[in-house]
């Protein structure tokens, strides 16, 4: 294993625990089932917004699956159009795993961010980080793919960013700091989701500043 390697699996790492418990702080810290963390967080009201992207992404994945070739039509690659920065987000071109595993965490993310961040800036953050990333990616540093895990990413920047914010002991704002540092390391190895969690982190400094301004006047008052 190379250092390079190495180094990826520890800001997965970085990214994946802090925003493990972003999630379960929507079921008040505790640990609790799968079945019992997705009623917690689809209780009512329903975020539509989320709701929405999900429905369109379990469609695209469908469609890929009848139709793969539909993915050599909306992936990013070297001289494409500008909007495949947009329609590489729909498709998963590396196989079952990819499209499993980012459909899940979407599942999951979507929901939280949306209570988090409202359901208009939701998926504008989504959109714009996801985009910002794939055209760094098709601008050299991967030039050819799709996948909707660097729109992902940068939900979790937003959500850590917040939550930096929000009162809160020093400790517990520690584990969430995490997650803009390993976008750092990410993007200095040219890996486009640093640029994704990047990118949220700033779209989620507006949130982070607003409740940090309540949070003073609270302490004031």
């Amino acid at each position: 294993m190379t250092l390079h390697t190495v180094i990826l699996y520890g800001c997965a790492a970085a990214v994946l625990a802090p925003g493990t418990k972003l999630i379960q702080a929507e079921a008040g810290g505790r640990r609790v089932g799968p079945a019992e963390l997705l009623r917690i967080l689809w209780r009512r009201p329903v975020p539509w917004a989320a709701a929405a992207m999900v429905v369109v992404m379990s469609a695209m994945a469908v469609v890929q699956t009848a139709a793969p070739s539909v993915m050599d039509h909306l992936q990013r690659e070297p001289g494409a159009p500008w909007w495949r920065a947009l329609t590489a987000l729909l498709v998963q071109t590396s196989g079952w795993l990819q499209l499993t595993f980012n459909l899940a965490a979407l599942v999951v993310i979507a929901p939280v961010a949306e209570r988090r961040l409202g359901p208009v800036w939701m998926p504008l953050v989504f959109l714009a980080s996801g985009v910002a990333a794939q055209a760094v990616s098709t601008a050299g540093w991967s030039p050819t793919g799709g996948g909707d895990s660097v729109a992902l990413c940068g939900l979790v920047g937003a959500l850590a960013v917040s939550r930096l914010a929000a009162p809160a002991p020093m400790a517990a704002r520690l584990l969430p700091a995490l997650i803009p540092a390993a976008g750092l390391v990410l993007c200095a190895l040219s890996n486009n989701h640093g640029v994704g969690i990047l990118a949220g982190c700033v779209l989620g400094a507006p949130l982070a500043m607003r409740e940090l301004g309540g949070a003073q006047a609270h302490e004031a008052g």
